[in-house]
């Protein structure tokens, strides 16, 4: 399967239903895995698909016992390979372990058993042939929560610009070393626990919508790390931000949106849409539908919206461009969330990610322009203006006007401001 030559193909997401694990379920647990591969690799060959991607996001038991994790991802990587010789079926393994370090409060980001095990599921999983390495990582996320929740931009540019990017370098290079040994792709990382934690936040009506919108410009800069620790894609899935990405790197990135609600709300279920190399369904959950087991169902919506893509595609520019523009206009302008991703503002916030000096800056960098692009939007009357909203982008274009123009000044501003029971700075190198 060639990523990112022009095949849209449909990446599989699944998990298990609400259930104990230990080895008491593992028996059960097997063979919900069975399942699930056999059965969708199965409506994969019955729908003609030319390639999937199979993600294998761990729960975090498994990866507290790694002796699980790898279990299962051989049940899966067995699946595939007898797919691959009864049907004919190309199909790609990625696997993506759970970020534990978070589990020890403060917590321990550069050392402790938590790193070990996601270290070694990462490199048994790679011994067992999995393709793509990936993860969700949380560094910055145990001060990212309260600023997200407090509406504070400089505490949120803090969690990813300063600690998120420099835990990001040193993972990386870990996940790289891993990937090099074993012949395997370090595919990419995602701000999820970020920037969807925001989206989700708005959706509930908890922080404003615009204030997720400059979370999720920000997000990009730490994201962007693993690309330059040598990750080449595809982007995993739930990291919005990869539309950014794509812009800076020209990397194949997988996106998902409106077949994402089995695991969260969003709105922007079209607009991710428009420049994905794979597309996703997020985490689906091993229960019985009208139609089949969940994750065989949702392989075949993917495929549907794939085989759509690829028409376009092969009818020509011009037919590929009009798919794309009626998924940007279908959802840029009901949500600032949305709009900030519409292709000519994507890369507006990359420019300005590309042409900054250090993370920090790009951080502000990216932040400034999205407000920027924003209060065009609400001036233009692009957007449905919303009072409350409204006062929102003052007060955050007034925090980024107070921030320092050194890191370093920074840095001991917030390290000052900061609960210091939140985390070790040492964890970060600072």
């Amino acid at each position: 399967m060639s990523i990112g030559g022009g095949t849209v193909y449909p990446e599989l997401n699944f998990t298990l239903p609400p259930m104990t694990i230990d080895p008491s379920t593992m028996p059960e647990i097997r063979r919900q895995y069975e399942e699930i591969i056999s059965g969708a690799c199965q409506r994969a060959a019955d729908l003609s698909v030319p390639g999937v991607v199979i993600e294998f996001e761990t729960l975090p038991a498994m990866v507290e016992t790694p002796e699980y994790a790898i279990e299962l991802a051989k049940i899966l990587l067995d699946g595939m390979e007898r797919a691959s010789r009864d049907y004919q079926l190309r199909s790609v393994f990625r696997m993506t372990p759970n970020d534990l370090r978070d589990i020890v409060r403060p917590p321990l980001m550069r050392r402790g058993e938590q790193l070990e095990k996601m270290l070694r599921t990462f490199d048994s999983a790679a011994e067992a042939g999995a393709e793509l390495l990936s993860i969700e990582s949380i560094g910055g996320k145990e001060v990212c929560d309260e600023a997200l929740l407090m509406c504070d931009l400089p505490a949120v540019i803090f969690a990813l610009g300063v600690l998120g990017t420099r835990d990001m370098e040193f993972l990386w290079e870990k996940i790289g070393q891993i990937a090099s040994a074993r012949g395997v792709v370090a595919a990419g990382d995602t701000a999820c626990a970020f920037g969807n934690t925001a989206m989700v936040l708005a959706d509930r009506k908890y922080i404003p919508r615009v204030f997720a919108a400059v979370v999720r410009a920000v997000s990009a800069v730490r994201s962007l790390v693993a690309y330059e620790c040598g990750a080449v894609g595809p982007g995993k899935d739930c990291g919005y931000e990869n539309i950014y990405l794509k812009a800076i790197t020209g990397l194949p990135m997988s996106l998902e949106g409106k077949t994402a609600a089995c695991a969260h709300l969003s709105p922007i279920g079209n607009v991710a849409q428009y420049c994905c190399d794979l597309w996703s369904n997020e985490s689906v959950q091993n229960i019985r539908l009208l139609g089949g087991m969940a994750p065989t169902c949702y392989l075949e919506q993917l495929t549907y919206d794939c085989r759509l893509m690829n028409v376009a595609s092969s009818d020509g520019p011009a037919a590929a461009l009009s798919l794309r523009n009626w998924l940007v206009r279908s959802d840029a302008f009901l949500d600032p969330q949305a709009f900030i991703l519409a292709p000519e503002n994507a890369i507006s916030v990359a420019r300005a990610i590309v042409d900054s000096d250090s993370h920090y800056h790009a951080s502000v960098n990216a932040a400034r322009t999205a407000m920027r692009l924003l209060i065009e939007a609400y001036a233009a009357g692009q957007i449905r203006p919303d009072s409350r909203e409204s006062v929102w982008l003052d007060r955050m274009g007034e925090a980024l006007e107070a921030l320092p123009s050194d890191e370093q000044a920074f840095i001991e501003q917030m390290s000052a401001q900061i609960d210091p029971n939140l985390f070790r700075p040492s964890e970060y190198g600072l």
